[in-house]
């Protein structure tokens, strides 16, 4: 959830792009029958704005407030109330990776985002289910986790993680640049969107999962993809992600004391 109490949308005549509170530049949006409803911080709500901006396609950034769901956000998700949520025609898409399948489909003209081969799709899908289910969980707990032996557990569960996706990268990418091949797919998007938070926690705890000796593919792969287009202005910096996980413990620790 972002800081910021304003919603970002697009006014007529405006001249300047939105600037969040973190200071982080959002796009001008259009075409009033995208909404995106999300916040800045939020991974999983990357994932959809990069395959909206893979297929070059306009839309209206929705941003939810730290601790508040908006009345659209209920009406939108009312089964698990949490963002991401595309509007398209009105009508609402949830889950992350729902949500790309959907742009995929939908956006059919544009490059492909899901592996055209079944087999290949399948094993797209498999590490996506691993990274959100698994992986994540284990990174994401570092920095909860106080020092001891538990800490060391998802340390080391989170790097043993990052060694099975260089695996997965290199039979992926069949040798090129993307686990989508020539350019950014399905798992391309999966894991890419946590980078920001890879290097954020990586920073905040004094960890390195990525690096040049256990997963020098993936080392190379995340510059690559940091600095793609449709990528580079939705990844937030890592200083300013640092900064925002500071105040979301701050805000938490005051939520479980009232």
């Amino acid at each position: 959830m972002v800081m910021s109490n304003s919603s970002f949308r697009r006014r007529q005549g405006a001249k300047r792009k939105p600037i969040s509170s973190f200071g982080l530049i959002l796009p001008v949006m259009a075409n009033s029958d995208v909404k995106l409803i999300g916040a800045w911080p939020s991974p999983f709500v990357m994932r959809p704005r990069i395959a909206l901006n893979i297929k070059s396609v306009e839309y209206e950034f929705l941003e939810e407030k730290l601790g508040s769901k908006s009345q659209l956000l209920l009406e939108s998700n009312p089964v698990h109330k949490k963002i991401p949520v595309l509007i398209h025609d009105g009508k609402p898409i949830c889950e992350s990776l729902v949500i790309v399948e959907y742009i995929d489909e939908v956006w059919s003209s544009g490059p492909s985002i899901l592996p055209s081969d079944p087999y290949d799709r399948a094993i797209a899908r498999f590490w996506a289910a691993y990274i959100d289910e698994k992986w994540f969980p284990a990174m994401r707990n570092i920095t909860a986790a106080k020092e001891g032996e538990s800490r060391k557990a998802l340390i080391e569960q989170a790097g043993e993680g990052m060694v099975l996706l260089e695996d997965a990268f290199g039979k992926c990418s069949k040798g090129k640049g993307f686990f989508g091949g020539d350019q950014i797919g399905y798992l391309d998007i999966a894991f890419g969107s946590f980078l920001g938070w890879l290097r954020a926690i990586e920073k905040l705890n004094g960890v390195e999962l990525l690096d040049e000796t256990k997963t020098p593919g993936l080392l190379k792969w995340a510059q690559r993809f940091s600095s793609h287009p449709p990528v580079k202005n939705v990844l937030p910096e890592t200083d300013k992600l640092v900064e925002f996980a500071k105040v979301l413990a701050k805000y938490k620790a005051a939520e479980s004391t009232s």
